[in-house]
């Protein structure tokens, strides 16, 4: 699993907290390059050798321009651009691979709000959900880590850990036998879905619309397993890894020659002894190169990647939990302490001393000293600051006799309770609506809210109007729906009449014609005062 370090660098002071990192080992620099290194100071100390003491004459001399010519052409090879642009496309690459692996928990949350049932069978199909899904990526991660191929290496260890039943793997390994050239992740997503439209048909799932969510969620994490295994298949082209390693090598091959002391260049007497800066310049490309090759395939087995057989326990534990520990489960509702102020003015810390200030504006501790009273405009008598907009003039008495008033169409409902049917009366004026207001409850309601001395405005008494008006139309189709409804209970009956009377003797029916003419007019007239 990736190393954290982050509590340890929370706070940085005097000379940088960075310093405390580098005496780690585990997943250092040193573990990575440590060989690498050796192999180049052993070449290094190894040329140095053979041309102090093994090369004379000639050999000596072709050393040296071989020095010379490394040392010159070495600064041509574009390491710190090559490099640095392939180690950027990885991290990259990683930090996407990370936040691709898709986790249950959503769906959990899902399942247990939309799977009703408290029995057996219900808590069967939320628990069988989220296994199945946990499945899916398990089966995922054995495709692309090699940590979870070596736990997971066949079905019978799959039904171990509790992750398949023997049924399932029986049916996947069928499966594998006619189609072996695909994989079979996708299965038990598949099993999910089918149990999910199960529980809608028996009533477990409210309505469609909690059927698709579900359904949409399973399709997001389908995606996500998908993308793992794009993931594995494209990796970043081969070309471009071939060209970053082959810069790299070829780059400090030419250093072992290209920093050698030769007695034509006593200035790089520092050499002779250590090849101090070469040995930094080792660090840092051939680190960044390790970088790259480290978290190229995040799920391997380095001290970076990351923990899936974690991942994979941690999933399975929190599915089940959601979906069947904390199912329609929450603790007791109890008022808060903040319940009579509404919301706190300010929280309390355990030390009142760690409070800091609010956080100020940009301005707020802006100078103005230098603009002063003389650099603003001078106010006037009729500066609009000491005039009160709230009263309007009027020129004369003519404009106060030509004001524009509005009134508002109003639309009344009249509920009679002896019946349930409502009636809808359409006034044009104000007018026509006192008068048929008065003498009724409603009348002199309106009349007062009319009144001028109301001390609501028209805004308030068209809201209250439409209030009205809203309750009424509710009111007036709960009147239609019960009337359909007893038109279906008659309809019903009726014909459930109409096969009692069919299986009666055929001449009952004829001696008796005018008891059937007598029954048809009582049930029109029972017809006619329903309406």
């Amino acid at each position: 699993m990736t190393v954290s370090y982050t509590a340890q660098v929370a706070t940085c002071r005097r000379f940088g907290c960075f310093w405390k990192l580098l005496g780690k080992w585990r997943a250092s620099i040193y573990k990575l390059i440590w060989a690498d290194l050796l192999v180049f100071l052993f070449a290094f100390y190894a040329m140095a050798f053979m041309y102090r003491y093994g090369l004379t004459g000639d050999s000596k001399r072709i050393f040296e321009d071989i020095v010379h010519y490394c040392r010159s052409y070495a600064a041509l090879i574009p390491l710190s651009f090559v490099l640095g642009f392939y180690v950027a496309i990885i991290v990259e690459r990683w930090w996407n691979q990370y936040i691709t692996v898709p986790w249950p928990d959503p769906l959990a949350v899902y399942v247990s709000a939309l799977v009703r049932g408290q029995d057996e069978h219900g808590r069967l199909m939320r628990r069988t959900i989220m296994r199945y899904v946990c499945l899916s990526l398990t089966m995922v991660f054995t495709m692309i880590s090699p940590g979870i191929k070596r736990r997971f290496p066949t079905y019978d260890y799959f039904i171990t850990t509790g992750l398949l039943n023997t049924n399932e793997a029986l049916i996947i390994t069928k499966m594998d036998e006619k189609f072996p050239k695909h994989s079979k992740y996708w299965m038990p997503l598949m099993w999910a879905s089918s149990v999910m439209t199960r529980a809608r048909k028996e009533g477990r799932i409210w309505d469609d619309f909690s059927l698709k969510s579900m359904i949409d969620e399973l399709n997001k994490f389908r995606a996500g397993c998908n993308m793992l295994t794009h993931y594995d298949m494209i990796s970043v082209p081969l070309v471009y890894t071939q060209v970053v390693t082959l810069a790299v090598y070829a780059y400090f091959l030419a250093a072992i020659f290209g920093n050698q002391y030769i007695k034509q260049n006593p200035a790089n007497v520092v050499n002779y002894y250590f090849p101090v800066l070469s040995t930094l310049e080792f660090f840092f490309f051939m680190g960044w190169l390790k970088v790259a090759e480290t978290l190229i395939c995040p799920f391997g087995d380095d001290d970076d990647d990351f923990e899936l057989n974690w991942v994979i326990d941690r999933n399975l534990q929190v599915s089940y939990l959601i979906v069947d520990e904390m199912h329609n489960d929450h603790p007791t509702l109890v008022r808060d302490q903040y319940w009579d102020e509404v919301f706190p003015n300010e929280l309390p810390y355990a030390d009142e001393s760690q409070r800091p200030n609010p956080p100020e504006a940009s301005t707020a501790k802006l100078d103005l000293s230098k603009i002063t009273s003389s650099q603003l405009r001078k106010r006037t008598e009729s500066d609009t600051s000491e005039r009160d907009f709230t009263e309007f003039e009027v020129e004369d008495d003519s404009m106060k006799n030509n004001e524009l008033r509005i009134k508002f169409a109003s639309l009344r409902f009249n509920i009679h309770r002896s019946s349930s049917s409502v009636s809808v009366l359409d006034f044009e004026n104000t007018d026509d609506l006192e008068e048929q207001g008065e003498g009724d409850e409603e009348g002199t309601i309106y009349d007062e809210l009319m009144s001028p001395g109301s001390s609501k405005d028209d805004f308030d008494r068209l809201r209250e109007e439409r209030e009205r008006e809203r309750h009424a139309r509710q009111l007036q189709h709960a009147a239609m729906t019960f009337d359909l409804l007893k038109g279906e209970m008659r309809a019903q009956s009726e014909s459930t009449n109409q096969s009692e009377n069919a299986d009666q003797p055929a001449d009952k029916n004829q001696q008796n014609p005018n008891e059937q003419e007598v029954q048809t007019d009582k049930s029109y007239v029972h017809k006619t005062k329903d309406r």
